[in-house]
């Protein structure tokens, strides 16, 4: 056999192995994103609306309870993270399960402000339960199955990324079907798809999970406080969540100015969507062979920062109507290419920066300090749109958002194998 030979049958067995299938654990985890995003976005979408003209709140009202919707869910990741740590995901998966059954069944028939807002805050905590057990489960069970099959697991987390997208992308088609008859009917629907998820993880979800160790009680967030690699990853996607929110706030000022509506808005949203379901495995495949993680990050948070430059040079010309719209066309695509390139890679890095036994607490931390990131920047951020400043500026600003971005993230690349149980 010639040296030539050898080596391409060598890299021919690393192929089959890159290619291995994945767990069923792995598998049930993915189709459990998937299901999740469904039964929230059935509902979650059409909530606003509700609150205002079915219950008659008013507007600073229906942006408080909103608000503390995001608080009670994103903000308190770090604790179900914790949970997941000590007890077990499958305790806490299907409590966060029950809990959102109760919330969205609750929320259905809530017509008094107390009411909606002990729903609101139900659902909320029914999720920072079970979905930093699942996002640390998965990251966990990658690391594993990288090992074992010598594949990336950056493979894993994109196409839970694409699961959770295409849920994103179901879920308001079906409420909006279900809206034809009431909110009530879409809010039943949404926790009767929790129903289904708690019934198949109750079946299917095995009692012990491999390469899950025994965590030590107390002493994990003082050593999160002091792994300042983590806490500068953290910053730097919170930077990036900064950026990718504009999507909610920059975007439909934006749009609303080109269309003289938000009605295009809904489109953008599903090039989006479309973008991430299509792309994204492509995209984390090719990235994988050829960028280091840290170079994946830097280049999708230079595409978003070409995002908003796009709108900052186009801005000045006052384009309206249907050309006004293709600067907007045109953030929506490099900041979805480069959510692709730096999501999926952010989540893979954190087993490497976690602590023996404590992923889901970091899983938790890294959405729970980012959210509180998009939750001061988008503060100054509205104030830097409405503060009468010539009109590229804002997105200039926003641009340099990015950027800054790359300059927090952790020096080197992930260590592939640093961790057998994290």
């Amino acid at each position: 056999m010639t040296p030539l030979s050898a080596v391409g049958r060598s890299a021919e067995k690393a192929s089959r192995r890159a290619d291995s299938p994945l767990s069923p654990l792995l598998r049930l985890l993915i189709l459990t994103q998937l299901a999740f995003n469904i039964g929230f976005f059935a509902v979650l979408p059409f909530l606003a609306e509700h609150l205002g003209q079915g219950v008659g709140m008013a507007g600073w009202l229906v942006g408080f309870v909103l608000g503390l919707r995001t608080f009670s869910q994103q903000g308190l990741f770090v604790v179900g993270g914790a949970l997941a740590d000590r007890y077990g995901i499958r305790p806490v998966v299907l409590t966060g399960c029950v809990l959102r059954i109760a919330g969205f069944g609750w929320l259905g028939y809530a017509e008094r402000t107390w009411a909606v807002v002990g729903a609101v805050l139900l659902i909320g905590f029914a999720a920072a339960l079970f979905s930093p057990a699942v996002e640390s489960e998965v990251a966990r069970q990658a690391v594993l199955w990288e090992k074992e099959s010598g594949g990336d697991r950056t493979r894993v987390l994109a196409l839970f990324t694409v699961a959770g997208q295409a849920g994103a992308f179901v879920g308001p088609l079906l409420g909006a079907l279900l809206l034809a008859v009431d909110f009530r009917t879409a809010c039943l629907a949404g926790a009767g798809v929790f129903v289904l998820v708690l019934a198949g993880h109750a079946w299917l979800l095995p009692q012990h999970l491999p390469g899950r160790a025994r965590v030590r009680a107390g002493g994990g967030a003082r050593l999160l406080l002091r792994n300042r690699p983590f806490l500068a990853l953290c910053c730097a996607y919170g930077a990036y969540l900064l950026a990718y929110n504009q999507l909610y706030l920059a975007l439909p000022a934006e749009v609303e100015r080109a269309a003289g509506s938000q009605a295009p808005l809904a489109w953008l949203f599903a090039l989006s969507s479309l973008l991430v379901v299509t792309a994204q495995l492509p995209v984390t495949r090719w990235a994988g062979e050829r960028l280091t993680p840290r170079r994946s990050m830097v280049a999708g948070l230079v595409l978003i920062a070409g995002g908003f430059a796009v709108v900052a040079l186009a801005r000045p010309a006052g384009w309206t109507g249907e050309g006004g719209l293709v600067p907007a066309a045109g953030f929506v695509v490099l900041l979805t290419l480069g959510q692709m390139l730096v999501a999926p890679v952010a989540r893979a890095w954190v087993p490497d920066l976690a602590e023996d036994g404590r992923l889901g607490l970091y899983t938790g931390a890294l959405s729970s300090v980012s959210g509180l990131i998009v939750l001061a920047g988008s503060s100054a951020t509205g104030l830097l749109l409405d503060g009468g400043l010539p009109v590229a500026v804002p997105w200039l600003a926003l641009a340099a958002v990015p950027l800054a971005a790359v300059a927090l993230l952790p020096r080197g690349h992930r260590a592939r194998s640093s961790r057998t149980d994290t």
